[in-house]
This record gives structure tokens, C-alpha cells and sequence, in this order.
């Protein structure tokens, strides 16, 4: 019988020749990944065991994003517990270098790998083939210190792409759909695997966008197939993959899903849940407070371009506060070398500096009791971006922006 892509990153971590969906495997980890969210926690549980020790350095990766520059004397404490126990054990290291995933992507995740990170959007890192999965601290401080975990092989829901997105429609909103349309359950403990002649239609900033979000179904992680548009960037970042991967004609799918691209419009995700999702018409009108265009899922190049070619000549309503934040330093310079923060800033909008900001909702630009927020971020639940009686709505960097705009809820279209 065949294997799936997560079956075989799973069975070459594992040392076998073969996996099946179900089985309970010890594995070997490629990469660990931490950041500012939980990392301290983590330190405090290794300094209390009986013989601390880290299996391999040179697989971690911890990076501050969450909260930076820090917010509070307390998040500055956590922080420093994270930087000198980094120094001190010799383990790479990133503050102020951008959003934990964006920053994994650029420099160090390779296909074929098998990666934990003590964050739940680690499922981003599929776009370029790589079993990327989120895990809890103790789970992190065992696999740091072992170098091995155990995963169960996950059941596979395969997503054939078919046709192109329309003009005015992006990957941001596919994967919504899909969202919407399986449910916020319909992926537990599954594998959502990308394939199809659209596939290679789509950017790498597409496919980051689309795999980040399938933890919102409840994937335990989510993989595409490795083509040219992968690997030539891996390339131009001077990687190779370790291992590329396909599924095969034989293998076995939980269930299968046929997307027409060509049918996907701008959609809205509306309070409080990823997959309370409609067209993005039916809630024009809806008055906001804020907009953010930024985080780990929508804070890459492509989307700032969108948004700066909607904002250039037009200003930010006076009733909103619009937040841009590249999520990643390489993001932020090449938009700057573009010119596209000075159209953003000349049309009243905050330029920050690359971090999760709003979508984490415990720093930068938290709205209170009552307000409402149109984020390209990754979750909507109550209270998420502040208060936990205030509102937010998920969109694509365009209606984003054109919400901006206009001082409400409204697609690109709007703009006269």
C-alpha cells in the first residue's frame, strides 16, 4: 500500500520503511522551534530536572516576536530568561528579526523535514513541504532534551487545486473557504495535503498563507507538493531540501476535495470563530475601529503591495486606526527599497515593526470594549485582539486595506 506525504516525512523520521495512518511512532526531530510566547515557561522546566541536557543545539531555533519590543517589566524579565539561556547554551537566536514562522521559512525550514515549534501555526511550514506541527511546552522540553518524540500518523484529507484564482482574489481566501466549508472540527489530528494543477498557480506566500491557517480546521499539520516555485526558493536561499515528497497513486486519503479556484471570492470570517465564514459583501457596511494588515499568515511583500496600490492618493478614514507590519525584517526593508511604507504612512496608516502586534492581542494595538477589528490575522475568538467584548473579523489584505478606507467593512471593488 502507498503513502501519503506526512506518512513518509513520518516513517523517514522513524527509521522505517513504512507507516500507516494510526500508528504510534518515535521519532526523530529535524528542527524545534520556540518563541517569546511560552519559551521562559519552558526554561523554568529544565532547569528543575535532574540532569538538564540538549540532545542537538544546533536543531534549535528561538525567536522573540510575540511581544517586541517588550510591553511590560514582566514581559521583559521573560524575555531576558529567553536571550541568556540562548547565549549561554549557544542556541540561534532572533529578536527583532520578525514573526517566528515568516523567520522559519526564510531561514531554515527545508522539505522533508520534520519540525515541532511550541506555536500552533507551525503548520505554515507544509508550504515548502515540510511536516511542520505545534506542540505545548512539555512536549518542546522533551524533544529538546531527547532529540525524539512520539507522533501519531495522522489520517490524510487530500485538497486537488484546480483552474486560477480570479483578479481581486487571493489564498488568504481559499483557505477560509475551506475553512468554512469542512468546519473548524473537519480536520482533527488530520493531515490536509495541497496538490493539483492549481498548485502551481499559487505564490510562496500563497502557500504559506494556506498552510498557516489549517490549524483553524484543527490539522495537525498541513503539506504541498514540492515544485520548481519551491525549490527555487530554497535556492535563492542557498538550501537544499532534505527529502522531496509525493503521495502516492496508491495511497490512502481520509477524503478527497475538488477546488475550482476559479469559484473562490473575497470572504470574511465574522466573530467569534475561523469558520464562521461568508462573502465578504454581506458584511460591508459593518463600522470598524482598526484594521491590521500584518502577521505570520498576511504581513509578506505581496500583500503589502496590495494594500499600498489601494491606499496610494487616498488616506485612512479618521475614525480608524490602520496598522502595517511586515512579518519579517527582510519584508520590511524590501517594502521600504519599494517605497510601499512611505504610501502607507502618507496615507495615515502605523507602520510597525515586524512582530505578531495585533493579531496576538497582548501588545501592540489592542482594541477595547466594544470596538471592532478587520485583521489579515490568523483567529477571530473572543477577546483574541483585546477586550473580550470587542470584534473581529478576518479578511484578505485587500478588503483590509479598502475597510481601512472607508471606515467600514468593503471590498476593493468599493473604491471609486
Amino acid at each position: 500500500m502507498g503513502m501519503t506525504i506526512a506518512e513518509k516525512i513520518i516513517a523517514r523520521a522513524a527509521g522505517k520503511e513504512a507507516v500507516k495512518a494510526g500508528d504510534i511512532c518515535t521519532v526523530t526531530l529535524d528542527r524545534l522551534m520556540s518563541n517569546d510566547g511560552t519559551t521562559h515557561l519552558t526554561i523554568d522546566m529544565y532547569n528543575n530536572l535532574k540532569h538538564p541536557h540538549i540532545a542537538d543545539v544546533d536543531k534549535l531555533v528561538w525567536i522573540v516576536d510575540h511581544n517586541i519590543p517588550s510591553d511590560s517589566p514582566k514581559t521583559a524579565s521573560s524575555q531576558k530568561k529567553m536571550r541568556d539561556f540562548a547565549r549561554a547554551h549557544g542556541i540561534t537566536f532572533y529578536e527583532g528579526e520578525g514573526v517566528c514562522h515568516q523567520v522559519m521559512m526564510e531561514k531554515h525550514v527545508r522539505p522533508g523535514e520534520l519540525i515541532f515549534g511550541a506555536d500552533s501555526h507551525t503548520c505554515a511550514y507544509g508550504a515548502l513541504g515540510a511536516f511542520g506541527t505545534g506542540v505545548g511546552c512539555t512536549d518542546y522540553l522533551y524533544a529538546m532534551v531527547t532529540g525524539t518524540s512520539w507522533v501519531m500518523v495522522p489520517e490524510t484529507l487530500r485538497f486537488n487545486l484546480h483552474g486560477k484564482l480570479r483578479e481581486g482574489v487571493y489564498a488568504r481566501d481559499l483557505i477560509l473557504t475551506i475553512i468554512g466549508r469542512i468546519g473548524a472540527n473537519g480536520a482533527n489530528y488530520k493531515a490536509m495535503e495541497f496538490s493539483g494543477e492549481g498548485l502551481a498557480t499559487l505564490t510562496m506566500s500563497d502557500r504559506i498563507s494556506i498552510c498557516n491557517l489549517c490549524v483553524e480546521a484543527g490539522a495537525k499539520t498541513a503539506l504541498m507538493e514540492v515544485d520548481e516555485v519551491a525549490l527555487n526558493y530554497l535556492q535563492e536561499r542557498g538550501r537544499e531540501p532534505l527529502a522531496v515528497y509525493t503521495s502516492d497513486e496508491d495511497a490512502v486519503f481520509a477524503q478527497v476535495y475538488d477546488i475550482d479556484l476559479a469559484e473562490i471570492v473575497p470572504i470574511v470570517a465574522k466573530p467569534h470563530f475561523v469558520d464562521n465564514v461568508v462573502p465578504a459583501t454581506e458584511c460591508a457596511g459593518t463600522k470598524i475601529d482598526e484594521a491590521f494588515l500584518g502577521s505570520c499568515n498576511n504581513g509578506r511583500l505581496e500583500d503589502l503591495r496590495v494594500g499600498a496600490a489601494l491606499i496610494q492618493g487616498r488616506k485612512v478614514h479618521p475614525l480608524v486606526r490602520f496598522l502595517v507590519v511586515p512579518a519579517s525584517r527582510e519584508i520590511y526593508a524590501a517594502a521600504m527599497n519599494e517605497g510601499l511604507l512611505d504610501i502607507f504612512m502618507e496615507a495615515g496608516a502605523i507602520v510597525m515593526n515586524p512582530n505578531c502586534s495585533v493579531c496576538w492581542g497582548s501588545c501592540q494595538g489592542v482594541i477595547g470594549e466594544g470596538e471592532t477589528l478587520i485583521s489579515t490575522g490568523t483567529r477571530n475568538f473572543k477577546g483574541r485582539a483585546g477586550h473580550r467584548e470587542s470584534f473581529v473579523y478576518l479578511a484578505d489584505a485587500a478588503t483590509v486595506t479598502a475597510s481601512a478606507i472607508l471606515g467600514e467593512i468593503a471590498t476593493a471593488d468599493q473604491l471609486v
